[in-house]
């Protein structure tokens, strides 16, 4: 099926109707929870793929742009599924996109009804995707213009009415400076009957594109010759042989000299083909959009070629592009584990992928040691790293081998792979005798095994085995919800480590059974019952001409558990009981007895959509009568509470995500949701505006009850959700309970910024225990935290501890924790933790009696409850899915206990645990045959006073040699390989810095690719140079004999001077309209920040005011240091929330008034998404000049210009000679800074706690 991808021999007229038949459309199997029969098609107009069940109804659609791989082939999930032979549909007939900007990507399976559709399918789609990635952003403009009128238009009716604008305006991060101006510019368009066509539709984003015409300051001051003085953005302001002036002298575009080729790039940007001639000239408006286009780049494009001179050195000489646990697509501890995990990183460049080998039943599985995470089989990563390793790059693949196998299945590895691998498997050395690495050119298209080989000192395996040690799933009792959660946990040393509750993957029916209370259709307990619905239903129906099936749905009047059904038919209200009745523990709702619902909610879904058919009438539900106030109806909602009754409310609940909403004393229509988040109380306003509740100044809501379903999903604050509803009932019993909160009031890792910041200011330490002799008094032990402490001067302190809050406790038992006390402390924690950042909480089993409760608790048979035996109500209890898993749990707690009181080991456990050690590093000789370059040493692996080319040494991230052996490190890294891998805290799979083991000359630095965050994009920019190879030689500077890579850097290489203008088409997130800043970065030997001002609702087209001072940033080894540009929004806690980025090598850098294409966190291109930046790149004795050279300097300068080359002076009509080569410190359109322009100042900022 290969050659279906194959086009060179189809000619223009076969590609012509290849497209016309896909924009037809064609009727396929679509795979998906079940296979349907659906039409699927092309939109030329919008560049995206739809399927469709009907033409009114478009079931999905995906971008273009998006689509990662067409896979040929039953080759997807999607198709395990139909396994069954139901399916007729033929391996050559199917095919799967894979699509998306995240790393785990989107799937559509597909089966044609022949081979040749599919064929034509597939030859045109990479036509189509080739066509979308070269396409120049005129054209990508039009089709995103065309693509979002479209989804407030199903109609497609190639325009767009002003309430669909209103809808729309949003959606794009836009808010219109007023309602007035919005309808200013729809008249000034030529709107007709309240619509816009396409072109004035057009027309109108121009409009609001120029709105922000500050950015014309730029060019009036700077390039006066290039833009007249026009308010207009549709004044042709700019002609050919200004533009050409404008590349040359601002842009240093050396090809721009060319005059036909300045001629062909304008004439790409003009939207009117009549003015499409020898002399092009650009309105206002095109010359924006190129600035900001693709083709304005800051990269220099040559530099991500391949450079195959530079591919002929030994591969000791290169950065490898490495991933660690491929196979993984999220956390360390209970993600899924995919062979998709392997296509993904191969496809993205990387070279060197990981493979944790285990036994499994029959035959060798992939996944995570001794974690929840799923289990794939070892075969079918093989077979995926087959099909896709040299997709993106033709040179070597190295397979990083974590065996755990026994003898037998290792035998199997390897007869997979060399039946799978064939040839490309290398089994021989490419030299016998060489005392160096081949090159990658040598290895081209060859698979190495990195493997333990017996003929090599020590291993690669050897596992930590902790005294004690036990892994797996408890039930906890939450006190809060009153309800057991289940939590992976982890007994290490002598405590107890719980991750994050989740839910079971099983279906509980019981989940959705009160889905209904949240829908505006249910009015609850209505007063009055049948009456005031009557009402409620008539009045609905005469103000809006109600239809028959409008609706609403109470709780019954005569038998308060069941519900009633209220509906409109014939200009009357009917109602009709919904029974119920139990089945085990769930419970079913009907109206007829032979068709039942799990829940109420499904049930109206399902007569929404059917007909419900009565003795006298058939029906369908229609429109909802929305409750007038539904959340009055909420346990969690206050009509009179004050600011400070609603902080001792939330206060008594110690759990982030506790919350409630208040009514404002003494304004109806104002609101306040308070809130725990990070430990702390949290209050926001929000105002009820007509018919919608404001959150912020941009989030709008149709109800309280949106509001808070919304923020139960995504977050509200940092990271904290809506969770636990703080109802009067919740507060009675946390008043009375005293050991309510006992699970969670121990401290947790999950938010440590709640230690940074509160430890400083009011948290002390217990250096004497002491017991309380009053109801008003803390009782705590020494070493205690006790926390938000406020002093009175009679010797007599308040404070919380032990889930009691604000009780009295004598000043001189106690005293207070230092920065330095707190940062070590939160930093030990952690790097102890076997969760990492994903820990919940910590309990010391030490501390603690264990008691067995026989009798069980809470609906549990068999409760394990750990006692603490400092704090009589401090309690945990455990249960398991079994009485032996928990007794498994009891033994190994039990042995802690019995430790901690004998404090003698038993030398026999450890003998047995060091002789199962050594059984598991057993390696069978038919894998260590496949073993030529990569072989692991273990042992003295900080020597370096003996090494051969062949072996390849691994450390963990925070164990590589220290800084008395760096320059031997580096002397090694000249011959041998190094791997470096993420310690084993980074649960939630987060990165380390690669930076400084890049400058130690390390290789192989394996990053979780599946977590957008600094490094893994770092790492990208790096290894998007020589055209993606996976391959980078390091600098010669690095490869050399007498380089000190800790040697203080004093040479200051070049300077960039650099100032953010602008940026356009931003994402959103959320449904609030964003407040942008950007954060300018650069990255490697220093690292310097700077930041613009917020700019407030505004993510369309923010303009930041050319007051702004540029930055200057000095580049010590520009071989090794990066440019980042990061945007932010703040939110409506002025918290930072990530929007895009862009990272660039700073060698590659153009200057001049610069586009920045921005990338998402996956690197991943955003549609359109740009900056506009003016950089400069300059010699260090030039930059004083820059800064600070007078403005009659500059005016001679440009004088000067205009008096020599051959350009064409449009202004008075004379051709003069052609002008010399100008160097940098020449550009006649330098900005003029200000004697009193701030000098940057070099700042080494640590990444965690930098943000200014």
């Amino acid at each position: 099926m290969a050659h279906w991808g194959k086009q060179g021999e189809i000619t223009e007229y076969r590609k012509s109707m290849i497209k016309r038949e896909m924009e037809m459309g064609m009727v396929m199997t679509v795979f998906r929870q079940k296979a349907e029969r659906l039409t699927v098609q092309v939109i030329m107009e919008t560049q995206q793929v739809a399927w469709t069940r009907t033409a009114e109804k478009t079931d999905g659609v995906l971008d273009l742009f998006e689509i990662r791989e067409v896979r040929p082939g039953r080759n997807s999930k999607d198709f395990e599924r139909f396994k069954d032979g139901k399916d007729k549909h033929d391996d050559n007939t199917c095919f799967t996109i894979f699509y998306g900007s995240q790393f785990v990507l989107n799937t559509l399976s597909l089966g044609a009804d022949s081979v040749e559709e599919a064929c034509k399918w597939l030859i045109g789609l990479e036509m189509l995707i080739q066509e979308t990635l070269t396409a120049p952003t005129p054209v990508l403009i039009e089709s995103w213009l065309r693509k979002k009128m479209y989804s407030v238009n199903q109609t497609k009716t190639n325009s767009i009415s002003m309430k669909e604008l209103k809808t729309l305006l949003p959606l794009l991060n836009y808010k219109p400076p007023s309602a007035r101006s919005l309808k200013d510019k729809f008249m000034e368009v030529g709107a007709k009957h309240d619509r816009l066509d396409f072109e004035q539709f057009h027309k109108l984003y121009n409009l609001i594109m120029f709105e922000q015409n500050e950015i014309l300051e730029e060019f009036k001051k700077d390039c006066s010759f290039i833009l007249g003085n026009t308010d207009k953005p549709d004044a042709s302001v700019v002609l050919l042989h200004d533009f050409q002036r404008f590349l040359i002298y601002q842009q240093k575009e050396s090809w721009a000299s060319d005059l036909n080729k300045v001629r062909e790039l304008m004439t790409t940007f003009i939207d009117d083909t009549m003015r499409k001639t020898n002399d092009p000239e650009f309105t206002v408006s095109e010359f924006l959009n190129f600035l900001f286009s693709k083709e304005n780049c800051l990269w220099d494009d040559k530099l991500s070629e391949i450079n195959n001179q530079d591919m002929n050195n030994p591969l000791s000489h290169y950065w490898i592009n490495s991933s660690h646990n491929t196979y993984l697509t999220g956390d360390q501890l209970r993600s899924e584990s995919s062979t998709e995990a392997y296509v993904r990183c191969l496809r993205l460049g990387c070279r060197c992928v990981e493979l944790d080998c285990w036994e499994g039943p029959g035959e060798p599985i992939i996944y995570h040691g001794w974690t929840r995470t799923t289990k794939i089989k070892f075969e079918d990563v093989v077979k995926a790293i087959n099909q896709h390793a040299f997709v993106t790059s033709e040179f070597p693949v190295i397979l990083s081998i974590e065996e755990h196998c026994p003898l037998e299945q290792q035998r199997q590895m390897a007869r997979i792979f060399r039946e799978v691998f064939g040839d490309k498997l290398l089994l021989e050395p490419v030299e016998h005798m060489a005392e160096q690495l081949p090159s990658p050119t040598h290895l081209k298209g060859k698979i190495i095994l990195k493997h333990k080989k017996l003929s090599v000192e020590g291993g690669d395996t050897s596992k930590d085995f902790k005294a004690w040690q036990k892994q797996g799933d408890l039930e906890m009792w939450d006190p809060v919800n009153q309800r057991w959660n289940k939590h992976y946990c982890v007994i290490s040393d002598v405590k107890l480590y719980y991750a994050e509750e989740y839910e079971e993957d099983k279906e509980d029916l019981r989940k959705y059974q009160d889905l209904h209370c949240s829908e505006t259709w249910f009015h609850g307990a209505i007063k009055e019952g049948r009456l005031m619905a009557e009402r409620l239903i008539h009045d609905y129906c005469t103000e809006t001409r109600g239809r028959d099936g409008t609706f609403l749905v109470r709780q019954s009047d005569s038998v308060p558990t069941d519900i009633t059904l209220s509906f409109w038919r014939s200009g009357r209200v009917q109602h009709c009981r919904i029974r119920s009745f139990s089945e085990g523990q769930n419970i079913y709702y009907y109206l007829t007895a032979n068709l039942q619902f799990p829940s109420v909610y499904a049930l109206i879904q399902h007569y929404k959509e059917n007909l419900l058919h009565c003795q006298d009438f058939e029906l369908r539900l229609t429109d909802a009568v929305p409750h007038p106030n539904p959340h009055e109806q909420q346990g969690w909602f206050y009509p009179n509470l004050s600011r400070g009754e609603a902080e001792d409310h939330l206060l008594r609940i110690p759990r982030d995500g506790a919350f409630l909403i208040r009514q404002r004393e003494g304004e109806p229509d104002s609101f306040a949701i308070t809130f725990r988040g990070d430990g702390k109380v949290k209050h926001c306003r929000i105002q009820k505006e007509g018919n919608v509740y404001l959150l912020g100044t941009t989030t709008e809501f149709e109800s309280l009850v949106e509001m808070v379903n919304y923020f139960k999903k995504k977050p509200l604050y940092r990271k904290t959700k809506l969770r636990y509803p703080v109802t009067p009932e919740l507060v009675d019993r946390f008043s009375t309970d005293k050991d309510t909160a006992s699970l969670y009031e121990m401290k947790t890792y999950v938010q440590p910024n709640e230690i940074e910041s509160s430890l400083p200011k009011n948290t002390v330490r217990a250096v004497y225990s002491y017991q309380a002799t009053r109801p008003d008094e803390l009782t705590f032990s020494k070493g205690a935290l006790i926390h938000n402490v406020s002093k009175d001067n009679d010797g007599w302190w308040k404070g919380d501890h032990g889930g009691n809050v604000q009780l009295f406790f004598p000043s001189n038992y106690v005293e207070e924790v230092s920065n330095n006390t707190k940062l070590d402390f939160g930093k030990q924690d952690i790097e102890d933790n076997p969760l990492g950042e994903l820990c919940k909480g910590v309990v010391d089993i030490s501390k603690c009696n264990i008691q067995n409760l026989k009798n069980g608790k809470n609906g549990k048979l068999h409760v394990l409850t750990l006692q603490n035996m400092e704090q009589d109500g401090l309690h945990f209890d455990l249960a398991a899915d079994s009485l032996e898993e928990l007794f498994e749990w009891y033994k190994v707690a039990w042995g802690i206990t019995q430790r901690e009181m004998s404090k003698q080991f038993s030398r026999e456990q450890e003998i047995r645990q060091q002789e199962e050690v050594e059984k598991k590093a057993e390696v069978a000789m038919e894998m260590s045959d496949l073993v030529v370059y990569c072989q692991p040493r273990s042992k003295d692996k900080d020597r370096f006073d003996y090494y051969n080319c062949k072996e390849v040494r691994s450390f963990v991230e925070n164990k590589t040699p220290g800084k008395s052996l760096s320059m031997d490190f580096l002397q090694y890294n000249h011959k041998a390989l190094s791997r470096i891998y993420p310690k084993g805290q980074r649960v939630e799979s987060s990165n380390y810095d690669p930076y400084p083991l890049w400058a130690l000359g390390c290789h192989m630095l394996a990053l979780n690719f599946q977590t957008a965050d600094k490094y893994t994009q770092l790492n990208h920019t790096l290894f998007n140079m020589n055209g993606r190879t996976g391959y980078i030689l390091q600098p010669e500077l690095l490869r050399s004999e007498r380089y000190d890579p800790l040697q203080e850097k004093k040479d200051v290489n070049y300077n960039i001077i650099i100032r953010v203008i602008a940026a356009r088409h931003l994402p959103k997130l959320g449904r609030s309209i964003s407040s942008p800043f950007v954060e300018i970065e650069l990255c490697g030997h220093t690292e310097v920040k700077s930041k613009t001002t917020v700019y407030r609702d505004n993510g369309l087209n923010p303009v930041w005011k050319s007051t702004t001072q540029p930055v200057c940033l000095k580049v010590y080894e520009p071989e090794l240091t990066f440019l980042r540009f990061v945007v932010n929004e703040e939110d409506m806690f002025s918290d930072p929330n990530f929007l895009a980025q862009a990272t660039f090598p700073v060698k590659g850098i153009c200057s001049g008034y610069r586009s920045v294409p921005l990338k998402n966190g996956y690197n991943e291109n955003l549609e359109l998404a740009s900056l506009l930046v003016d950089i400069k790149v300059l010699q260090p004795e030039n930059t004083e000049e820059e800064l600070y050279s007078s403005s009659s300097q500059l005016r001679k300068k440009q004088a000067d210009l205009s008096s020599e080359g051959l350009l064409y002076n449009t202004h008075t009509k004379i051709k003069l000679s052609s002008p010399p080569h100008q160097p940098l410190t020449s550009n006649p359109f330098v900005r003029e800074f200000s004697t009193s322009a701030h000098r940057a100042k070099q700042k080494k900022v640590k990444n965690s706690t930098f943000y200014s």
